[in-house]
């Protein structure tokens, strides 16, 4: 940021000031900032220190520069009056902005960025919260903290683009067991999250313009990863039995591929009858579609075992099967990953390879060790417990306070259910932005439809929810249906 010119008229120290203080106006350094020292810069700028001590004696008299015990030298907190005369920072870079400034098509498919009001906190429904507070996080740390004592040179250097051969193993092995999963360790990809796994299946799978079916209300950020790449959106109703198949021929026979969310739907919470399950395989193979499966968690199931994967029963290598961590560790992990055809995984890699190189292998081998000395499976029990329980307790709070008002779907898997309310009832969208000024957290399922006729209701998790701070919301919730 600082530099000189040893064949300027100005002097060293002139040079100094002048270009601190216009970094300061313009707002490329901050109140507060930690400066170098005076010994550090002459060293970096290769000259005497005296130009340095010059410029910084000003800059101090003037009131840009203060000092503070144990921090050196910083911007001034309280900045000097003549600033306030200066051009505001954005109208500084707004005045260098001229001419055409092109972006591009694709960058315009979605809406502005705008953080929804029901998205925005922690509390009560919040969809897609876990219950951070039971995760062992002394194990965890434990792992963390071993997995640093062992780092060497190698640590550093780039990972395999396909990830860490020891998670890939752990997780095919847990995937043959607990989901009936057909795959072996060299299908597997290790990406950063479901929604990047979504994203790299539809730059492999799909040209712009490519039909493709998706659920009928289905997952927002799905949705968008198809439309970013031109693809025919084609919204397929989605009934007590999962994804109408015969709706989706009838809309749309030679789609290239579906997307479902067999398991536990989003955001209805239906799980795919088997009969669809075949239905839909065979569609996938008598057309030469491909299907994408979001598994997305699938370990929570309530009233029976786990449902076997869609993939499980796919004898023409025609799913794409996608796993995360989200939901049964913690969101930040940002870790999950995609079973792919043995045909497809050359092209895969080089498709991940191009978005980001890699992914990052610290937690990666954390989490192999996690998942390999039992942890991850005891983990998954404790959680399927507590879930059940918060679950139970949410099903029955609705039927004492809410019976009546609302139709309850998707209750018997999951992390959350769904809410339907009565036709004419008041804006779901409207009830979710008041709710959410009173810390509960209600996601409008009118938002998970792309047609005009969506069904009003709510979207509400219980995975963060303690069971006692279900009654005291469930209240407030029909106030706020009541209108007060």
């Amino acid at each position: 940021m600082i530099t000189i010119d040893r064949k300027a008229s100005k002097p060293l120290h002139r040079q100094l000031y002048d270009a601190y203080r216009a970094a300061i106006v313009d707002g490329r350094l901050r109140p507060g900032q930690r400066i170098p020292s005076t010994r550090m810069l002459a060293s970096e700028l290769g000259i005497s220190r005296f130009p340095v001590l010059h410029a910084y004696n000003q800059l101090f008299a003037e009131g840009y520069f203060e000092s503070r015990l144990g921090s050196g030298t910083i911007v001034s907190e309280s900045l000097p009056d003549q600033l306030a005369t200066s051009p505001a920072i954005g109208a500084t870079r707004g005045a260098g902005i001229s001419g055409p400034r092109p972006i591009s098509r694709r960058s315009t498919i979605l809406p502005r960025f705008e953080h929804a009001p029901w998205l925005g906190g922690w509390g009560a429904f919040g969809v897609g919260q876990v219950a951070f507070d039971e995760f062992p996080l002394q194990i965890w740390s434990s792992l963390v903290a071993r997995q640093c004592r062992n780092m060497d040179a190698k640590s550093f250097q780039y990972g395999e683009s396909i990830g860490s051969k020891a998670l890939r193993e752990a997780i095919a092995t847990y995937l043959r067991t607990a989901r009936s999963l057909h795959c072996d360790a060299e299908q597997i990809t290790i990406v950063s999250g479901s929604q990047q796994a979504i994203e790299i299946s539809v730059r492999l799978l799909l040209d712009p313009g490519s039909p493709v079916w998706i659920e009928e209300p289905g997952y927002s950020l799905a949705r968008d990863a198809f439309a970013l790449t031109g693809c025919n959106l084609i919204p397929v109703p989605v009934d007590n039995e999962g994804l109408d198949v015969a709706a989706g021929i009838k809309r749309c026979r030679k789609a290239r591929a579906a997307f479902v969310t067999p398991s536990h739907q989003f955001p209805l919470g239906v799980t795919m009858s088997a009969s669809r399950r075949l239905q839909l395989l065979d569609w996938a193979q008598n057309t030469g579609s491909w299907i994408i499966e979001d598994d997305y968690d699938s370990e929570y199931r309530y009233e029976s075992s786990p449902i076997p994967s869609l993939q499980g029963l796919d004898a023409g290598a025609r799913v794409i099967y996608i796993g995360t961590f989200s939901k049964v560790l913690f969101p930040s992990l940002r870790l999950g990953y995609v079973v792919v055809p043995l045909d497809l995984v050359d092209r895969f890699l080089s498709i991940r390879r191009a978005v980001d190189i890699g992914p990052p292998t610290f937690y990666q081998e954390v989490l192999a060790n996690f998942i390999s000395e039992g942890h991850f499976g005891r983990h998954i029990r404790r959680m399927r417990v507590l879930y059940r329980e918060r679950r139970s307790a949410l099903v029955a709070g609705i039927s004492k306070e809410l019976g009546g008002i609302v139709e309850v779907l998707g209750a018997e898997a999951g992390m959350h259910l769904a809410v339907i309310l009565s036709k004419g009832s008041r804006s779901d969208l409207e009830i979710a932005e008041r709710a959410a000024r009173q810390n509960l957290w209600l996601w409008p399922l009118s938002s998970a439809y792309l047609g005009e006729t969506p069904r009003p209701g709510f979207i509400l998790g219980f995975g963060s929810t303690a069971v006692r701070d279900i009654p005291p919301a469930l209240r407030k919730l029909r106030q706020l249906l009541a209108g007060k």
